[in-house]
């Protein structure tokens, strides 16, 4: 756990995160997590190729599109996105992505996080950020220690992180 608890940290720290999978209709994972980064102060920007607005913010269809770029990438799409939206982000400089995942696959792909290591992109693969965001609400919290018990938290093997 010490070693999640450092990746999550890190990845935190940063300031400029972009969350690929924002919905229009504002009923999954990726928006509850792009409202919680907005509503703590990062600048966050939503991915998704088919809106150009969502949450009442402009949308960009590829990590590659934002302007100024990012630091970060929170993945919050159906696995077989997963590996594009790396490769973007490997094409945009990106340093840092968490690949998101809760109870079920999420958004895992294993060639995504190899294509990350292989990229020498810093990588999270798991867990949801919704997880290590402070305060962090009941639901989370208990989802982080059943997880965390079940051994479904990613291992220090599943995520790097800056010294």
């Amino acid at each position: 756990m010490d070693e999640l608890r450092k990746a999550t940290g890190n990845f935190l720290a940063l300031r400029r995160i972009a969350v690929a999978g924002v919905a229009r209709d504002g009923r999954n994972p990726a928006n509850l997590i792009y409202r919680r980064l907005r509503e703590k102060g990062y600048q966050v920007f939503a991915v998704n190729p088919h809106a150009e607005q969502v949450e009442g913010d402009p949308s960009y269809a590829s990590v590659t599109r934002i302007p100024g770029g990012v630091e970060g990438v929170v993945i919050a799409t159906p696995p077989s996105a997963t590996p594009g939206v790396v490769e973007d982000c490997v094409e945009a400089g990106v340093g840092d992505v968490w690949i998101h995942r809760s109870l079920g696959t999420g958004s895992m792909a294993p060639e995504a996080v190899d294509l990350c290591r292989q990229a020498g992109v810093r990588v999270i693969a798991g867990a949801c950020p919704m997880m290590f965001i402070e305060p962090v609400d009941l639901g989370h919290r208990c989802m982080r220690w059943v997880l965390g018990k079940a051994g479904k938290l990613p291992k220090s093997s599943e995520c790097s992180h800056n010294s």
